[in-house]
C-alpha cells in the first residue's frame, strides 16, 4: 500500500548542481574559525550543495559538549555569505526549529533521537506550520520502519511538502563493523511505499569511522539513493565530537570523484529488451519457488498433525541443527551468501513452527470458547 503524502520532487526545491547531492560539513560547529575554513575548503571543492553543521548536540550522557548552541547559527549565516552555500542543521524542539528559521537556515533536519518520539516530532512539526522550509527526517535510532513513516507524515501534515528522508543506520546489539547497521530492506520498503520521496545516505553515521564511507556511499547510489550526507572537518583529529568518522574536505572531493553513479533506467531499447528476458526468467524461477514453498507447507500440516496425534512436541532441536549444516553445505557448493541462506532457513523454519503450533492448539482454542460462553450462559 503506498503512501499518500503530498511531496515536492528534490530539483524542484533545491539546485542539485552536483550528482549526486552532497550534504557535507562539521559535525559540529566548535568555533567560527573551524566552521569558516571547512566551509571554504568544501566550497572550493566543487562538489558540495549543502553546507551542514551541528548546533545543538542530543549527546548520550551528561558533561559532555552538546553544541555550540544558538551563536553558531550566526557562524553559519556567515559563511552562507561567503561560499553562497545553503546551510542545514538539525532541530530537535520547537525553539530549535524557531531560532533556525530567524537566522535564515535553508535546510532542517530532524536526528534519530528525535524521530523516535511522536510527542518531539508532533512539536516540530507544529512550530513549523505556516513555514515553507524543506525538512529532511532521519530514520529513528531503532529498525522501526512505522516510526520513520509516522515521523514523515506528522511533518507533511503541517504542510511541509519538501520533505526528504536520512538513512543513517540502525541501533542493533549485533556487533559488527558498523556504528549503526545499515538494515538497507527498510530504506527500500520506505522508497517502494513512497517513490517519489527523497532518500539521502548519511554514511558517516552508519560506518562511525571514514575508512568505510566510500563503501556504504557507493552501495546507497547503487541503490538508487539521491544523495549523500557526509560529515566534513579541516582538521578531524581535534573534531569535539566524532572525530573517527569526518573527512577531510580534499579527502570528501576524492571520495566523490571515485563513485560511479548509474542511471536508474536502462539507455536504449536492446538493453532494456535484455534486461525484460532476464526479468521473464527470473519470474518463471519465483512462480516455482513459491508453488514448491506451497507444497512443503502442506507437508508441514501433516506433519502437525501427526506430532498432535503422537504427542511429540514442535521444536526438535537436532533436526534444526541438521537442516542449518546441510544448507551450510548446500550454499557453499551453490556459491549462495552464508548470511542469505541462513536467513531463508530461519523464515521457512518460523513458519513452519507457526502452522504446526496452529494445528497443536486447535482443539485447545476451541475448547476455551466454548468454556467461555458456556460460563458466559451460567453466569
Amino acid at each position: 500500500m503506498k503512501l499518500n503524502l503530498n511531496i515536492q520532487p528534490l530539483n524542484t526545491w533545491l539546485n542539485v548542481n552536483n550528482e549526486p547531492l552532497i550534504i557535507s560539513g562539521p559535525c559540529s560547529a566548535e568555533t567560527e574559525e573551524q566552521l569558516l575554513i571547512t566551509a571554504h575548503l568544501l566550497a572550493a571543492t566543487g562538489k558540495v550543495s549543502v553546507l551542514r553543521a551541528g548546533i545543538w548536540k542530543p549527546r548520550t550522557r551528561p558533561g559532555e559538549f552538546e553544541g555550540i548552541g544558538s551563536i553558531g547559527l550566526e557562524w553559519l549565516k556567515r559563511a552562507k555569505a561567503e561560499t553562497g552555500l545553503p546551510t542545514a542543521v538539525e532541530v530537535a524542539n520547537a525553539k530549535h526549529v524557531e531560532e533556525a528559521l530567524a537566522a535564515g537556515v535553508d535546510i532542517l533536519w530532524i536526528g534519530a533521537r528525535s524521530t523516535v518520539n511522536p510527542f518531539t516530532v508532533q512539536e516540530i512539526a507544529d512550530a513549523l506550520k505556516g513555514h515553507d522550509v524543506p525538512v529532511l527526517i532521519k530514520n529513528p535510532v531503532n529498525p522501526d520502519l512505522q516510526l520513520w513513516i509516522g515521523a514523515i507524515e506528522r511533518i507533511n501534515g503541517a504542510g511541509i511538502t519538501k520533505i526528504g528522508a536520512i538513512h543513517r543506520g540502525f541501533s542493533s546489539f549485533e556487533k559488527s563493523s558498523f556504528r549503526n547497521e545499515p538494515m538497507w530492506e527498510m530504506a527500500i520498503q520506505l522508497k517502494t511505499l513512497c517513490p517519489e520521496l527523497p532518500i539521502i545516505n548519511d554514511p558517516s553515521h552508519i560506518c562511525g569511522n571514514r575508512e568505510l564511507i566510500p563503501y556504504v556511499a557507493q552501495k546507497a547510489l547503487d541503490l538508487d539513493m539521491q544523495g549523500l550526507m557526509i560529515e566534513s572537518h579541516v582538521d578531524p583529529s581535534v573534531a569535539w565530537t566524532d572525530a573517527k568518522q569526518q573527512v577531510t574536505p580534499a579527502a570528501l572531493a576524492d571520495l566523490v570523484d571515485r563513485l560511479t553513479v548509474r542511471e536508474p533506467e536502462v539507455p536504449n531499447e536492446a538493453s532494456a529488451d535484455k534486461l525484460a528476458e532476464l526479468r521473464k526468467s527470473i519470474d518463471k524461477i519465483d512462480d516455482i519457488l513459491l508453488q514448491k514453498l506451497g507444497e512443503r507447507m502442506a507437508i508441514v500440516e501433516k506433519i502437525g498433525e501427526f506430532k498432535r496425534d503422537n504427542q511429540v512436541t514442535i521444536l526438535q532441536v537436532n533436526r534444526w541443527d541438521a537442516i542449518i549444516k546441510k544448507g551450510h553445505a548446500f550454499a557453499k557448493a551453490l556459491k549462495l551468501d552464508l548470511n542469505f541462506t541462513e536467513k531463508f532457513l530461519e523464515l521457512m523454519h518460523g513458519e513452519s513452527i507457526r502452522k504446526q503450533t496452529e494445528i497443536m492448539n486447535a482443539g485447545k482454542a476451541e475448547k476455551g470458547i466454548a468454556a467461555e460462553q458456556h460460563n458466559e450462559v451460567k453466569a
